[in-house]
């Protein structure tokens, strides 16, 4: 796992020796609560596997000190159970769910409530699933979902039992099959890792997250475990060395301090090879220490120390102090190129930091449990009342699986409004974000804005310390653009959902009208011809075709589904060709097929110009073999119709194809190479480009080499922003 020894998984399934291991722990017991749970829970499972990772879990509480009540949930919420309690309504009483006692409540009082709320919370395991589960009752899912949160809400050391829970879970897996290993790595790297580290309990964070890549990436493990075992007496002499410097220089100094080596967690070991594309040997933190002191100025003090030892290394020092990431985690961090000329990280905190850093929510559980106000703590419950407010914008269970997870993983941007009012923001956020979390009128009116006193576009990436200041019309309406992600107009869940909402809201009759308006548009965009709506509308699940269109245009259809509808299954993609054009004659690898006829010479008429999926037919030339026309080719109409023959296009699902695009702007010096960086970026090849300027316009003709649909809608949306340009269509 790291430098220090591995944490145990708990197996002993007597009595005694449970008793014994809780009192090593718990010496001085607030009160006997513990014990009559403990028994309680041994009564209820006897000498199981059950017993033994209840009080597995139940010492992990005990270390994060929140109380016997947190203890005694752990035990009892042995007894409940998981799976049961999912399919229970969480206000079902425990006996309905495990043959407890009817004086449970009574009995055990808020370590009885904490339990269910554990319980309920056995509904985030199901977050990994329930987007794509179609057994899942989507209503059902999501008010399950926001109970659970509820129940986070309610008392936060629902959260920190369950997160124990959890990590015992993956110590104990070390000893089970594979499957049952990848399913929890899975589950912690995906939920409840990101969720720790939200709450700020690192020191539970990085054992879940080593566990996790442990039984993910096995191979990957092993080799930087055996290269950290390699040099470990080198390493931890070299540590000593330093240690003993640094206390030195700082007793000189009258500082009050406890220096020590940094334990080595493997996976931010690789994250960070990964991250930054190093080596294991061009790491900095592979040796380093840890400097704990009374005062914050004794940190800094210390770090002028260090900085007057050893020279720093630039790029590698970070002020976490002065400001805090968003799980409050505070130190400061700087590398050095110490003795020997090697590379050393050294962090730097107060005792308190220290506590805050390792335990986060747990550390802050005191001050609400005395009633004094704690800001920290504090802001952890605002974030799980701000999942809950979802409910007002949120109607689809996947929606609100996929925001609960992007919310996990979302570190913050802080940004000021123009009175200096400090705003906390998902990292990546736009000024369209920030209007919309000022407030969702903002939102809807805002029109541009100014970053630093100058304006920028509006899917500008905000960044910290910036000034934004929002410019809007008295009266308007969000852009159906801003749900289009490729524009990159919206970054986070809650403001996307806002906009959904208020098209939500439109009358019904102009949303189908809005609906059919952008299909239109979209279709015409692509160049696909005429379309089955009721086919389309069962695609995506309507029943009828006004259903589809409404929900279309009130943006709950976003882009790419809609494309990926236009798309039928086995069927060639829209508005692409094969990248290698048909020949004058091709004997083989036809991409039409004339039923009865098999592989037959092909040519594909220059009048009309065919390509997937338009409708098709084949003319019988004589001397010249089959020509295939478009069906509504003129061409064709005029034809003798005793010589047209049915045809339709095969192609491989995962060929390439060229498609053409014509463009028009008003000409201007750099257009075609923004147009070309907006290519570029999308990684496309660029076959052919035709370029005509005309009075005050431009003209562009160009041949794009595409895979598939997805990137064709993309890149027509992003070559319809660009500067000056007036349209961008198929050509």
């Amino acid at each position: 796992m790291n430098d220090t020894a591995r944490p145990r998984c708990h197996e002993a399934t007597d009595l005694e020796s449970a008793r014994q291991a809780l009192a090593r722990v718990l010496p001085v017991a607030e009160n006997d609560l513990p014990w009559r749970a403990l028994a309680y829970a041994h009564n209820q499972l006897g000498s199981s596997a059950a017993f033994a990772h209840g009080v597995g879990a139940a010492l992990i509480v005990a270390e994060l000190r929140v109380g016997v009540d947190a203890v005694a949930a752990s035990l009892l919420h042995a007894c409940l159970g998981d799976a049961s309690a999912m399919e229970a309504p969480l206000d079902a009483h425990p006996a309905d769910r495990s043959g407890a006692a009817p004086d449970f409540d009574a009995t055990f009082g808020t370590a009885a409530r904490l339990a269910r709320g554990v319980a309920a919370m056995a509904r985030i395991e199901t977050l990994a699933t329930s987007a794509t589960d179609k057994r899942l009752d989507p209503h059902a899912q999501l008010e399950s979902l926001r109970q659970m949160v509820l129940a986070m809400v309610e008392d936060i050391r629902v959260v920190l039992v369950k997160l124990a829970e959890r990590t015992h879970a993956l110590r104990c897996a070390a000893s089970q099959d594979e499957a049952t290993r990848q399913a929890l790595g899975q589950q912690a790297r995906e939920l409840f890792a990101p969720l720790a580290n939200r709450l700020g309990v690192w020191q539970i964070k990085w054992e879940m997250e080593d566990w996790a890549f442990r039984y993910l990436e096995p191979d990957t493990y092993k080799t930087i475990a055996a290269q950290l075992d390699e040099k470990r007496a080198d390493r931890e002499a070299y540590i000593q060395g330093i240690i003993e410097r640094l206390q030195a220089e700082i007793a000189l100094h009258g500082i009050e301090a406890e220096v020590s080596g940094r334990p080595k967690h493997i996976a931010s070991i690789v994250g960070k090879m990964r991250r930054k594309r190093l080596s294991f040997e061009q790491l900095y933190d592979i040796r380093a220490v840890r400097v704990l002191v009374r005062h914050e100025i004794d940190c800094y003090t210390v770090l002028g120390l260090v900085h007057n030892l050893w020279q720093p290394i630039p790029g590698e020092f970070d002020d976490y102090i002065s400001q805090p990431k968003s799980n409050d985690y505070r130190s400061l961090h700087t590398a050095v190129i110490g003795p020997e000329d090697r590379a050393l990280e050294v962090q730097i905190r107060t005792f308190d930091m220290h506590r805050h850093a390792e335990l986060g929510v747990a550390a802050h559980w005191r001050y609400k449990e005395g009633g004094r106000q704690d800001v920290a703590y504090e802001e952890k419950i605002a974030w799980l009342r701000r999942i809950l407010e979802w409910k007002d914008d949120v109607t689809d269970s996947r929606e609100f699986t996929e925001q609960f997870k992007v919310e996990l993983f979302q570190d913050q941007v802080y940004v000021l409004t123009p009175q200096g009012r400090v705003v906390a923001l998902d990292r990546g956020a736009t000024p369209v974000d920030f209007a919309y979390a000022l407030h969702t009128d903002l939102g809807h009116r805002c029109r541009g804005a100014r970053v630093n006193g100058a304006m920028v576009p509006l899917n500008t990436m905000l960044e910290n310390g910036q000034r934004v200041e929002i410019v809007t019309v008295k009266e308007g309406e969000p852009s159906r653009d801003w749900l289009n992600p490729a524009l990159g107009y919206l970054a986070t869940h809650r403001a996307r959902a806002k906009v959904r909402t208020w098209f939500r809201q439109r009358d019904v009759g102009e949303q189908v009208g809005l609906g059919r308006s952008l299909l239109e548009k979209e279709l015409k965009r692509l160049g696909v011809g005429d379309t089955n709506q009721e086919k389309l509308a069962q695609r995506l699940k309507f029943g009828k075709v006004d259903e589809f269109l409404a929900a279309l245009g009130r943006g709950d259809i976003g882009q790419r589904d809609l494309v990926n509808a236009l798309q039928e299954p086995g069927k060639p993609a829209p508005a692409l060709i094969p990248v290698t054009r048909p020949r004058t004659r091709v004997k083989s690898g036809n991409p039409v097929t004339i039923p009865g006829l098999g592989d037959v010479p092909l040519t594909l008429a220059r009048c009309c110009k065919p390509q997937p999926p338009d409708p098709i037919a084949a003319y019988t030339t004589v001397g010249r073999g089959l020509t295939v026309h478009r069906a509504d080719c003129a061409s064709l109409k005029r034809a003798n119709p005793a010589r047209v023959l049915p045809a339709e296009w095969v192609l491989d699902a995962n060929a390439a194809f060229e498609v053409d695009i014509r463009l028009k702007a008003f000409d201007r010096q750099g257009l075609l190479r923004d147009v070309s960086d907006v290519i570029a970026k999308d990684r496309l090849d660029v076959l052919r480009v035709n370029t005509d300027s005309r009075d005050e316009y431009a003209y562009m003709q160009l041949t794009v080499r595409i895979r598939e649909l997805q990137q064709l809608s993309r890149l027509l949306a992003r070559l319809q922003h660009v500067q000056n340009v007036i349209e961008v269509a198929r050509g």
